[in-house]
């Protein structure tokens, strides 16, 4: 079987406006963690990681943050099942 990958471009997210207001931008807040590093918050573009994590929620996502990039899969996606839409995303370096 064999593993899919997503590559995605993200922002550091901008501290300076709340969740709220990211969805209302487009945006999805995000957190990256992993074993021996800081963890990272991020904005990534909503649309874009819908329609992936929707047709490959198993993938592994190659997420690029400026010069840095990580290699992650989804530990969780925080959902609001009464419209569906992803509220929040964290994601697990391997």
């Amino acid at each position: 079987m064999e593993q899919t990958i997503v590559k995605i471009n993200a922002d550091m997210r901008d501290t300076a406006k709340n969740p709220r207001q990211l969805r209302a931008a487009g945006l999805l807040p995000a957190t990256i963690y992993g074993k021996g590093m800081e963890s990272k918050s991020i904005q990534l573009n909503a649309h874009e990681f819908n329609m992936s994590y929707k047709n490959a929620p198993e993938a592994v996502f190659e997420i690029t943050v400026g010069s840095e990039k990580f290699t992650t899969t989804v530990q969780e996606a925080q959902i609001q099942y009464s419209n569906n839409a992803i509220l929040n995303v964290e994601f697990k370096t391997v």
